[in-house]
């Protein structure tokens, strides 16, 4: 699930999602645009066409909206979420086209969650992400100074990234799989 103008094919992302046979990519009208409601939608396209819960990967914006969506469809189909880079709608770099996702839910997330952030990230400071990952009770990893962690942050195909995701993903197994 990317961020707002969705993410290039230097983007981890979208590296991984190359490399992860059924992974999936939700489909909004625009990711220059962000409308929530659509987004929203997007997201629910994409979970409803799998069987099994979902592990969700997101991206910046896309970890916005992973908490809207457990606002309004708790725990359905997610068995968890790694929300890596999540912005600061209260950050002055927060985008305009984004207004949308201003004032995201701050209750504790209904599935497990790990938020993974970055020291110099020009959309939310690292206090700032480690409140959100407090607020949404998920687990928070600093990862350094990497920027936004984007494809501007150099990280190709981030190899310690992959590493925390394995990781999150084998704790995973002690969670049921479907979550009520």
């Amino acid at each position: 699930m990317p961020g707002i103008y969705g993410s290039d094919e230097r983007h981890w992302q979208s590296l991984w999602r190359k490399s992860q046979p059924g992974a999936t990519r939700i489909r909004p009208a625009s990711w220059d645009e962000p409308e929530l409601n659509d987004w929203l939608a997007a997201l629910g396209r994409a979970i409803e066409s799998k069987a099994e819960p979902q592990l969700i990967v997101a991206h910046s914006l896309g970890c916005l909206l992973v908490a809207f969506w457990a606002l309004r469809f708790p725990a359905r189909k997610i068995r968890g979420a790694f929300l890596a880079a999540p912005p600061d709608p209260e950050n002055r770099n927060f985008p305009p086209a984004a207004s949308s996702f201003q004032h995201p839910p701050t209750s504790p997330l209904p599935f497990p969650a790990l938020v993974v952030a970055s020291t110099n990230d020009p959309y939310c400071e690292i206090d700032a992400a480690n409140r959100l990952a407090r607020r949404w009770g998920a687990g928070f990893v600093n990862v350094g100074a990497v920027g936004h962690i984007n494809s501007d942050s150099g990280l190709d195909d981030w190899p310690e990234g992959m590493r925390l995701l394995e990781a999150f993903r084998a704790g995973l197994g002690s969670f049921p799989r479907k979550l009520t």
